[in-house]
């Protein structure tokens, strides 16, 4: 881990690299329970090939005070905005991780989605360049289409076999 962040934290990439060789897009945090934000990360990275640029995540620990984590939280908006703001994502609504990001909300740059899953990081990833509204509303129509009831299908029941 990178020694100028904090335990728990970790940046995907530089951001600082990334502004200064192309547009700025839209930075992506996810702030969440344990070691699921680096799962989320960890199943990106291989659904898209590579981990993307201007991508964090910052755990969670049951025994962590969610103040204490602040500063860190806002060193890790701070590294990864280059300038089109940062997206930060959190698992369950009014829990410690979605607290830590209330905190750090600033309407048009620095913006937040609770119930995270992989559907969502997907399409946000997709659309990271288009804008933080357009980002934002494509990442919860992301969220809610990704989640469907699977029906049986015959042509997996050879598979069960």
């Amino acid at each position: 881990m990178n020694d100028s962040f904090p335990a728990g934290a970790a940046p995907a990439s530089d951001a600082r690299t990334a502004a200064a060789t192309g547009p700025s897009m839209i930075g992506i945090l996810i702030i969440a329970h344990d070691s699921l934000g680096d799962g989320l990360a960890d199943a990106v990275t291989h659904v898209l090939g590579s981990r993307p640029p201007q991508f964090g995540v910052l755990s969670v620990a049951a025994t962590d005070d969610p103040l204490m984590l602040l500063p860190a939280a806002r060193e890790l908006v701070s590294q990864l905005d280059t300038g089109g703001g940062v997206l930060v994502f959190s698992d369950i609504y009014g829990a410690s991780p979605c607290n830590l990001v209330g905190k750090l909300l600033e309407p048009g740059r620095v913006e937040g989605i609770a119930g995270v899953n992989l559907p969502m990081l997907v399409r946000a990833i997709t659309y990271r360049s288009r804008g933080m509204e357009t980002m934002v509303r494509k990442a919860i129509s992301g969220g809610c289409e990704g989640v469907l009831r699977m029906e049986s299908d015959s042509s997996y029941a050879s598979a069960r076999s």
